[in-house]
């Protein structure tokens, strides 16, 4: 039975265009010189997009596995035994980065806001300065939980003047939002292959300082998620420590081509603007509101209160939408009842208002009733 495609309105896995997805269908050994290349050139390129440069004092360790993969590579091999942690949470991703320190046993403590609620700098400022015990900070720039996007320019300039390290889980919007790792003096920088850079799932990446980096030689805690291990072996034979995810880096490759040939960071992040803003324009207009204000919102995933309505079911809804070629995220707020729509992907302003169409649909086949116009103040 042949599956019908699907667009793909989710933070990853998304929709990849037709060209990514052929190059998956190529047989290519891992140690044949052709992907070797390919290696370097990946990890030449990321660093470019993370500095404007590739000869900037970073360089970009591939790690295979999904994003996740990355961060606890980075969370079990960065911090020496005598390190101490300072874990910036505001959603589901930030909580996870707290369950690897305690899993690890790693010194830590955490600030925690809601998930509607952007970090206080001057909390993450007073914390420094009263406990200079602490040598990392780590914080998630867009959490997914909800699509807020954290000052990360400004929790960067606090880190910098304590002279701590800084860890940014940047999964959702490295590709997507337009980030400086060397003018923000960013240690470690996280994303993975299926985010905005939009390729396939299979490996995360990490943008790491070269003298923070071979400072970490014999901290790692694992065997596989050795960062260290790992950057070395890639920059002494170009290979991977264990099986690379061939296909999936192939596609990747190309897609980097199609993000230069897009304008690099800032085009793209100019269409997910768009596909936003058709979004939820739309949905406004249907009477969906948004859970958060457009002061903090970013342009990479939006979230969504459930209709006030006792008919609304959502795997019903979920259901609806996918029976007409649309798949949504469900939520994943710990306070509130919502979903989520992503942005990101090989997807343009048309196909959000294709999506709003099908909603309308769904919604109606429910008999759900909506209070139509919905106002959202004006972001400051």
């Amino acid at each position: 039975m042949q599956l019908q495609p699907k667009r793909l309105y989710t933070p990853g896995p998304l929709t990849t265009s037709t060209t990514v997805k052929a190059e998956q269908q190529r047989d290519l050994g891992s140690r044949d010189a052709t992907f070797i290349e390919t290696v370097a050139d990946i990890r030449r390129r990321i660093v470019g997009l993370a500095t404007s440069t590739a000869q900037a004092p970073y360089t970009a360790v591939l790690m295979q596995g999904s994003g996740t993969f990355g961060v606890e590579s980075v969370i079990s091999s960065v911090p020496a035994p005598q390190d101490h942690l300072l874990i910036v949470v505001n959603g589901a991703y930030g909580r996870r980065i707290v369950q690897m320190a305690q899993v690890y046993g790693i010194s830590h403590q955490v600030l925690t806001y809601p998930e509607d609620t952007q970090p206080f700098v001057n909390d993450i400022n007073a914390t420094l300065g009263n406990n200079p015990a602490i040598t990392a900070v780590v914080v998630v720039h867009c959490e997914t939980t909800t699509g807020i996007l954290n000052p990360l320019a400004q929790i960067a300039e606090v880190v910098n003047a304590h002279r701590r390290t800084l860890i940014v889980d940047a999964m959702s919007s490295f590709g997507g939002v337009p980030i400086n790792v060397a003018e923000l003096n960013i240690t470690y920088l996280i994303s993975s292959s299926n985010k905005c850079i939009q390729g396939v799932p299979g490996f995360s990446f990490v943008v790491a300082n070269v003298d923070a980096l071979r400072s970490t030689a014999g901290n790692a805690r694992t065997l596989s998620l050795d960062l260290y291990a790992q950057w070395q072996t890639l920059e002494k034979t170009g290979q991977f420590r264990y099986t690379p995810p061939v296909q999936s880096m192939l596609a990747f490759s190309t897609a980097l081509q199609e993000l230069e040939a897009e304008g690099g960071v800032p085009g793209r992040a100019q269409r997910y603007q768009q596909n936003h803003a058709t979004l939820n324009n739309a949905l406004a207009a249907i009477g969906l509101r948004p859970y958060l204000p457009p002061s903090v919102q970013s342009h990479i995933i939006t979230t969504y209160h459930y209709p006030d309505d006792p008919n609304f079911d959502f795997e019903g809804f979920y259901s609806r939408l996918s029976d007409r070629g649309f798949v949504i995220y469900p939520g994943k707020l710990t306070d509130a009842d919502c979903f989520r729509i992503g942005n990101i992907g090989h997807l343009f302003p048309q196909d959000m208002t294709d999506l709003a169409n099908a909603i309308r649909e769904a919604l109606g086949d429910m008999n759900v009733t909506l209070p139509g116009t919905v106002t959202t103040p004006e972001a400051n």
